[in-house]
């Protein structure tokens, strides 16, 4: 194969994750990324880890090393390698393939080890159990190096108000969605119902899946003890589940490097294209809850630069950590979720949700999944924040053309319209409610009331409201569109 030896290349991939039966015998992130890591370099067909030249960490959100990459790379036996960590968001891993990429082509890298992994089931099991985890933590003048940016995501407002956890958001954009294409909410819910089974199914299939049991749309969507109502319209199964220990791994190196280490052709997918974008800020300022414009753009930027349209692809998995994610993905890249498959590994909620880590399982299935059907297309959308944060890989093992290509279609996105936000005074009176969530407690009783109103003008308001009356009030038939009056404090009357 005539290739530019700067040509971009996954040569490895590696899954793993420890059901521990106590603390006892639970594994820090750090052990879990070295097993993943071991396990990509005998995918790559190597004796052991390589000698990179940089180890790239996804941040973690549960144990804080400080610098994650120092102990990878110490298990690893990796000496004088750069030591990087990403920027926070479950963009992260697909962002690290593209920016490894770039650096890959510019020789400014040659060959680099990709991780990321979480302990957190054991880290809250600690907590749980007043345990003091005795895992390491690197100096305070340790940093790794940082690549990509972090993004503040929360107006000052919504912090105020409490709104700023993806469990309360993301049912406001499936609120929004449902009111959107017209269904009522029995049918709608129906709708989640085989969506999430369909997901299952793919889960109970996939050998690297935490929960690996199938379940019928009646059981996704009914509510019992075991799958409490959490933010409706979502019971525990339709959110993202982080209780798991897993971690992955990618190995990326130039060509020129991959013929050196005697890595097997055989093992090669190329990255053909990325884009990395984000839609505005703050979820305040979206012009609708009903759709994503940066995923429109940045994934057909990502399909252009690869000179493919979205039916040449054949493998695709789209962000899943609540159904509204996939929807707005879905119908963004213009893919029917029900005519389709858009998993590969059972998502954030059966496959594991190991908080921004979650892509690089997918990226790692899609690349072993490539092998056996050679010449086909793979598509990675990974999210972060509240359908905030985009990044796109394609992949394929038929080499790209041109040679890897990236870009950002930054600037048109931050071009799209605004919705400006009314606070206290300017949002109390008379409102109507654009999309709604209900938030439960854990005895399963409606607790909090929270709103997303335009005011007359067409401007955004937040409404909230504690009253047991008003939430359980909520719960029945569909609000959106309904008039409500906002208290100059947010307070929501219904």
């Amino acid at each position: 194969m005539d290739l530019d030896p700067r040509t971009p290349v996954v040569v490895g991939v590696g899954q793993y994750l420890h059901r521990a039966d106590s603390l006892d015998d639970a594994l820090e992130p750090a052990a879990l990324m070295e097993r993943a890591v071991r396990e990509a370099a005998s995918d790559a067909g190597l004796d052991g880890p390589p000698a990179a030249d940089s180890v790239r960490v996804v941040n973690i959100i549960g144990w804080r090393y400080r610098n994650a990459a120092r102990f990878l790379a110490g298990r690893l036996g990796i000496e004088g390698a750069e030591l990087a960590e990403s920027a926070p968001g479950g963009n992260s891993p697909q962002m690290l393939v593209n920016r490894t990429a770039l650096d890959i082509a510019a020789g400014s890298t040659d060959v680099a080890v990709l991780a990321g992994g979480e302990a957190f089931r054991t880290y809250m099991r600690a907590r749980k159990e007043d345990v003091t985890l005795d895992w390491p933590k690197a100096d305070d003048d340790d940093d790794p190096v940082i690549i990509g940016e972090e993004l503040v995501m929360n107006h000052p407002h919504e912090r105020e108000l409490g709104i700023w956890q993806p469990v309360q958001i993301y049912p406001m954009f499936e609120t929004a969605l449902r009111a959107a294409d017209g269904r009522d909410v029995v049918e709608h819910e129906e709708r989640l119902g085989r969506l999430w089974s369909d997901l299952s199914h793919v889960a109970a299939g996939n050998p690297n899946a935490w929960i690996r049991d199938a379940r019928s749309p009646q059981e996704i969507t009914t509510v019992t003890a075991g799958n409490r109502m959490i933010g409706l319209p979502y019971p525990k199964l339709m959110n993202s589940n982080s209780d798991v220990d897993m971690a992955a791994s990618v190995i990326m190196c130039s060509v020129e490097a991959a013929r050196r280490l005697g890595i097997d052709e055989d093992r090669w997918v190329f990255p053909l294209a990325g884009t990395d974008c984000h839609e505005h800020d703050f979820v305040s300022n979206r012009d609708t809850f009903s759709r994503t414009p940066a995923i429109e753009l940045g994934g057909s930027r990502a399909l252009s630069l690869a000179g493919l349209d979205i039916d040449d692809v054949a493998l695709i998995d789209l962000y899943s950590c609540f159904p509204s994610a996939v929807q707005l993905g879905a119908r963004s890249l213009g893919i029917d979720p029900f005519e389709r498959q858009w998993s590969r590994t059972g998502g954030l909620p059966f496959c594991g949700g190991p908080w921004n880590d979650y892509p690089m399982h997918a990226i790692a299935t899609i690349v072993t999944e490539l092998r056996e059907r050679r010449g086909e297309v793979g598509l990675v959308w990974a999210n972060g924040g509240y359908a905030t944060k985009h990044s796109f890989g394609l992949y394929s093992t038929n080499p790209p053309s041109g040679g890897f290509r990236h870009e950002s279609p930054q600037d048109e996105i931050d071009a799209l319209p605004k919705r400006e936000l009314a606070i206290g005074a300017e949002a109390a009176g008379d409102v109507h409610v654009e999309a709604y969530t209900v938030m439960f407690s854990r005895d399963g009783d409606p607790e909090t009331a929270l709103t997303a109103c335009r005011t007359d003008d067409g401007r955004r308001a937040w409404g909230r409201s504690s009253d047991p009356g008003t939430a359980a009030a909520m719960c029945d038939g569909e609000w959106v569109g309904i008039g409500v009056r906002l208290d100059d404090d947010a307070t929501l009357h219904v």
